[in-house]
């Protein structure tokens, strides 16, 4: 097994079932075609706006929940 793939691994294994779901919602939500697995075939701008958009969720959700200050 070479590194790539033994971190891919690695990294798999500590992300909760949650997190996994947040990115799947959140990619459906900004038209990006993820799938289980390898998605190697995606652009960069489409995996980066997947992040992008995890983040402005997670960050409007914590002005939520603060009451929005």
């Amino acid at each position: 097994m070479n590194y790539d793939m033994e971190t891919q691994n690695n990294n798999k294994s500590r992300r909760s079932p949650a997190v996994e779901q947040f990115k799947f919602e959140t990619a459906n939500e900004v038209g990006v075609p993820l799938q289980q697995g390898y998605n190697g075939d995606l652009t960069s701008k489409q995996a980066g706006s997947i992040g992008g958009a995890m983040v402005k969720k997670m960050i409007a959700a914590q002005m939520n929940q603060m009451g929005g200050q």
